[in-house]
Parts: structure tokens; C-alpha cells; sequence
């Protein structure tokens, strides 16, 4: 099963961009696993809010597959244990899905099409976190549910 991570804006933060890759590589050995950034639209303030919103939200749907499952990391999202959120990806697995794309939008949060359009929510935590941590927070928890699915010792209960 193939999973990707779609981003708005680029990961910019050194120490970010290594444990990513720290990540990333780890998961080669259990699914494909890669981050896609899509183009940051903000220009200078001339945007609003709901303008800014509905941009990244056509970015967002013109890179999904009808047969994609969407899953959109939310702050209204449901919040799972490492362990709940292992049993989440074998569900996905023994589904037969293709491909599961879990979205991270840009500061605005995501447009009505995009919720729309999605299949799950996910939040990560009940606080807010800078939108590159996030990408290294959802990437080790993605390892982590690995391991656990392989009754690896990397996750202690």
C-alpha cells in the first residue's frame, strides 16, 4: 500500500528535514512512504483567509486519485494511541487500499471541498503544532505503527 503525505509549503527547518529522513528511510523497509509539498500560494497578504483556503484546496484535490483514501490531519480529527493508530493502517491494508494519502494543510486549515472530499480525520494532538513539526510527528508515528504491526521492539507499552 503505497502512502503519501501531502503538505502545503515546503519543510524549511534543518533538524526537521533530518528526522524526516531518519523516518522516511526506516519505512522503506515496511511500505513506500513519501512526502509530497505542494507550492506554497501565499503572496505578500493579498489573499484572504478564505481565498488562501480554497487555492490550497484545488492543489490539494488536482493531486488525488478517485480511488485514494483521504485522511486529513485536523485538529477535529480523532485522536488515536500508537496503538489505535497501528490498527488504523493494517485496516487500511487488509482493505486492499492502493494508496492512502493523509494531507496536512496549509495555516488556514483545509477549504469546504477539501473536508469534503475526505474520507477520515486524524488529529495528532489536542495542541497546535508548526506545520513542519507535524510532518516529522506524523512520520515517526507511522514508523512506530510499523514496528508495532511487526511486533518490533521500537514501541513500548
Amino acid at each position: 500500500m503505497d502512502t503519501e503525505l501531502l503538505t502545503v509549503g515546503k519543510t524549511t527547518i534543518r533538524f526537521v528535514i533530518d528526522g524526516i529522513e531518519e523516518y522516511t528511510k526506516r519505512l522503506k523497509h515496511y511500505l513506500p512512504y513519501r512526502i509530497t509539498p505542494l507550492p506554497d500560494i501565499r503572496r505578500g497578504g493579498s489573499l484572504t483567509e478564505a481565498q488562501q483556503k480554497e487555492a490550497e484546496g484545488e492543489l490539494i484535490l488536482s493531486r488525488l486519485q478517485p480511488s485514494d483514501y483521504v485522511v486529513l490531519l485536523d485538529e477535529r480529527g480523532r485522536e488515536y494511541s500508537s496503538m489505535e493508530f497501528a490498527g488504523f493502517m493494517e485496516k487500511q491494508m487488509v482493505a486492499g487500499r492502493r494508496r492512502v494519502v493523509f494531507v496536512v494543510g496549509g495555516p488556514y486549515g483545509f477549504s469546504e471541498a477539501v473536508y469534503r472530499r475526505a474520507d477520515s480525520k486524524l488529529s495528532l494532538s489536542k495542541m497546535t503544532f508548526n506545520h513542519e513539526m507535524v510532518r516529522l510527528f506524523f512520520t515517526e508515528q507511522l514508523y512506530r505503527a510499523m514496528t508495532i504491526l511487526r511486533g518490533e521492539p521500537y514501541h513500548h507499552e
